[in-house]
């Protein structure tokens, strides 16, 4: 039975992978922003009797985070697994977006994450265990026109995550990134039901209005087919469960297609070309 809290449960992943650790038997802190959105989540839970608990928890706000992960601590003796769930988009060019929307998205899914996982990492590395899940997206193995703001999230969170798990591994806390395609989550809610699929705010004398107008549309004929969440969030568990020796986990057979196709080898090759690059197996091997 492990410890298990994740953030951005009140939809999508975060409310899937909150009930499925739940129903691996595992001690769950859901946590999200805006606690008056868990009653459907607690109502689930109640249903099956599942050990959930909820915490309110934002991402964007750094400094309560310790405060929150010691009472987890004080409460259930340890956290064995971190989940950074929690996601947002702001779709449009890079002209078109405003600093505040850019920003945003930098701090919600990347930045936040990043720092909760450095205000956990104390407790797990005196457990001298843990597994951090961070769910990325193909958005951060390939970049496409109009996802400027959310690509830029996702690369930085692989890259941050890749470097990450070699600091870590020494105290045998692993760490994995969550790779998928398109999921009924309602990240794509923002795309608006009429003619356009522009929200309204969109700049009207924007150059490349018309070109998102097709990008979001395009998505927007998808969208019945996004798949089931669940998909995800039942792969959260078998990860928490994993050896750690592998860093990148494809969700889907999109998801395989595309790492195959940008990475020509394995986690293990890529890790033992990095180390021999870098010459630092001295870092996770200790003195």
């Amino acid at each position: 039975m492990a410890v298990v809290a994740l953030t951005g449960c009140s939809s999508g992943f975060g409310f899937e992978g909150a009930l499925a650790f739940a129903r691996n038997g595992d001690v769950v802190y859901a946590t999200m922003r805006d606690l008056s959105r868990g009653a459907r989540l607690l109502a689930a839970a109640d249903k099956e009797s599942l050990n959930l608990h909820l915490k309110r928890l934002d991402v964007a706000d750094s400094e309560s985070f310790p405060a929150i992960l010691a009472e987890i601590v004080d409460e259930s003796g340890r956290i064995d697994v971190l989940v950074n769930n929690a996601g947002i988009n702001r779709c449009g060019a890079l002209e078109d977006l405003s600093d505040a929307a850019f920003r945003d998205v930098m701090e919600t899914n990347c930045t936040g994450p990043m720092l909760l996982t450095k205000a956990v990492l104390p407790h797990m590395r005196r457990q001298r265990s843990g597994c951090i899940i961070m769910m990325s997206s193909l958005s951060g193995i390939a970049g496409l026109p109009g996802d400027v703001a959310y690509t830029a999230s996702k690369f930085a969170i692989e890259g941050a995550t890749e470097a990450l798990r070699h600091e870590v591994d020494r105290w045998g806390i692993r760490v994995a990134l969550v790779e998928g395609g398109l999921y009924a989550t309602g990240i794509f809610d923002a795309i608006a039901p009429g003619e356009s699929p522009l929200p309204d705010d969109y700049p009207a004398d924007s150059p490349y209005r018309r070109l998102m107008e097709r990008r979001l549309g395009e998505i927007r004929e998808r969208l019945p087919d996004a798949m089931d969440p669940r998909i995800v969030a039942e792969l959260y568990v078998r990860i928490a469960a994993s050896d750690g020796s592998q860093l990148r986990w494809p969700a889907d057979d999109v998801a395989v297609k595309v790492l195959e196709t940008m990475f020509g080898q394995d986690d293990t090759g890529r890790d033992r070309f990095l180390r021999d690059v870098a010459g630092c197996d001295w870092w996770s091997d200790g003195e």
